[in-house]
This record gives C-alpha cells, structure tokens and sequence, in this order.
C-alpha cells in the first residue's frame, strides 16, 4: 500500500457564516480525493468543523467558552460534519469513516498503535477516514488544542506521504505577499484565527514544522477552488511549503518524540549531556542534576542540559523516587527509549 495523503480543511472552509456545510466545496474536495484513491493512493481527512455546525442546531449565535457548553456543540454538530463529508464522497463510490481522537490516544502506546491500525484497516477497503478531535470528551489535559496539530500527529502516525494543510488564504503572509518557503515562514507575523475555528496560521506553521521534522514535507495552501489537492500533489499549485527533514527516525521514536505526553524535565549535567548527545549513550543516575515533577517509570521525560536547552526526549525506566539515592549504576532512560530534539 502507497503512504497515505493526509489532508485538513479548517472550520472556514468546512462550514460558512450561518453554520451550514459547504456542500459545494466539499464536493470539489471530495471529487479530487476520489482521484487519489483511485490512482492507488489512500487519503485521510483530518476535518474541523463540528463545534460550529453543532452551535446552530443548539441554538447559539456565538462560540461558548465553557468547556461543557463548547462539548456540547461538538456532539450536535459531529453527525452532522460526518454526515456531509458521506454526503460529498459517496457520489464517488467512497465511504466515510469517523475516527476521534484524544491525546490519550496518541500518548499511549498501544492504543497509538491501534489507531494506526485501524486507520491502515480503513484504507486498505478503500475508505476514507474523516478524523476529528473528540471534543465531547476531550479536556484541556487531552485536548490537541486545535485540529492542526492533530493532523500534524495523524500524518506521523500513518507515515504519510504529504500532509497538506488547506485553509482560506493561499498559505503563509507576509503583508499579503505569500511565502512560499516554509524555512522563512517562521519569521512571519501572525494574525488571529477566524472566528469559527481555533487555530490560527502560527499553529499551522507548528504542525507543519512537526511533520517536516518527521520526514513528512507538508504544504499550507488556499482550499478553494477547483483542482486544490492535484496541484499540490503535482507541485504545480501555489502555497508555502515545508520540506521534509533529510532522515526519518523509526516509528517508535518518533511516537517518542511527537506522541507521548512530557510528565517532567530532567536536568543533566554535561558529562551526561556529552555521552548523551555525542556518545549515543544510555542516562544513568550518576548524571542526573534534578528534576522539576516527579514521575514514574513509564512516564514520558524531557531532558535538559546546565544551559537550560532541552536537547531530548526519553521514556523514563525507574520512578524518580529510585533516583534519590543517586545509585550511580542505575539506569534512568534507555538509549533505544531515547531521541534526541
């Protein structure tokens, strides 16, 4: 099976002002990603859009800012936003398939692995998975945040080919002329979103700089129109783009570096820092200065050096209770269960 395409349309292009689906849009997308599937190539859609769909059918003429008011429009509009994307593929044969997320999922590795698999489940029928953030449950602990990192996330989950970040503008500004380059983007200033979505351009230029880092080149792009997702595909189509990081880790590292949820920094001293970074080395005890949490084995760290610069992310293998000992032969992370930022 081809690496997957990994596309993700923002609130604005998925629902207009008065709260309804953007039937005709959709269908263009829809359109264009049954000509990928059918060349071979599975896609995953990453779709914002239930909250303001779900705020119309409950009534509300402006986003809440309760966490239970803001699930609860999110669980009125998910059917909905399942439902129009069903609508605009099944003309072409395609079914749509629902996945919510949480950052539990994603920081948990087997139910991380899980997802993958199903998602790879999906696309081998030919489907095609609509992903959304499960905002009915998700609290702020597990929340992505907004729906760009989550797509950031799906496409290193999936090793997908490209994740393409489709949005109301034609990519990144810079007092309206556009960037094409993502290495110059992250100079740019940032405006706010728009008032239907959370996400701004800062936080697409934070995924895309995620997936880029796993090997995935990413391209933030106007979506509207016609023959949006073929030109990108081609490279014939305008928008800023993030090439992809020379080499990519394993899986497992990169849930590593991307996945797992940090519970704690530990500070090393140089010695450490030196055979960390240089040597390939495990982190004993003997070089472990502090930490600012306590945590567990199991429990996802960062590590930093006497600068104060975190250079790394690892997978704890002792409580830090076990550390306070300082046992000098006491191993703290596991190269294998290590990776370097």
């Amino acid at each position: 099976m081809k690496p997957p395409v990994v596309v993700k349309l923002g609130s604005s292009l998925v629902v207009d002002a008065q709260g309804r689906p953007r039937r005709s849009l959709l269908r263009n997308r829809a359109e264009e990603i049954a000509e990928i599937v059918a060349s071979g190539t599975p896609v995953c859609v990453v779709s914002s859009g239930a909250i303001p769909l779900g705020m119309r059918r409950g009534g509300m003429t402006r986003r809440p800012t309760s966490l239970p008011k803001l699930q609860a429009a999110s669980a009125l509009g998910q059917a909905l936003l399942q439902r129009a994307w069903q609508d605009a593929l099944s003309p072409h044969g395609l079914e749509a398939a629902q996945i919510l997320l949480t950052g539990a999922e994603i920081a948990e590795r087997r139910a991380y692995v899980n997802a993958r698999s199903a998602l790879s489940a999906l696309f081998s029928l030919g489907a095609v998975p609509v992903v959304n953030e499960n905002d009915a449950t998700a609290t702020d602990e597990i929340s992505f945040g907004d729906n760009d990192a989550l797509a950031a996330q799906v496409a290193v989950l999936v090793r997908a080919r490209i994740l393409v970040l489709l949005t109301s503008v034609p990519g990144v500004l810079s007092e309206g002329v556009l960037i094409e380059d993502g290495a110059a983007a992250r100079s740019a200033v940032f405006g706010p979103g728009t008032a239907l979505g959370r996400g701004g351009m800062e936080s697409k230029v934070a995924a895309a700089e995620v997936a880029a880092g796993a090997g995935i080149p990413t391209v933030i792009a106007g979506g509207e129109g016609e023959g949006v997702l073929p030109g990108i595909l081609a490279g014939r189509a305008t928008g800023t783009r993030f090439a992809a990081a020379e080499s990519a880790s394993p899986a497992f590292k990169l849930w590593v570096r991307h996945g797992k949820r940090v519970a704690a920094r530990i500070t090393v001293d140089a010695g450490a820092q030196r055979a960390l970074v240089d040597g390939g080395a495990s982190l004993l005890a003997v070089g472990v200065a502090g930490w600012d949490k306590e945590f567990r084995a199991g429990d996802g760290v960062e590590l930093v050096g006497p600068a104060g610069d975190v250079f790394a992310r690892g997978i704890a293998s002792v409580d830090s209770a076990e550390l306070e000992a300082r046992p000098t032969n006491v191993e703290a992370i596991h190269r294998d269960r290590l990776v370097l930022l």
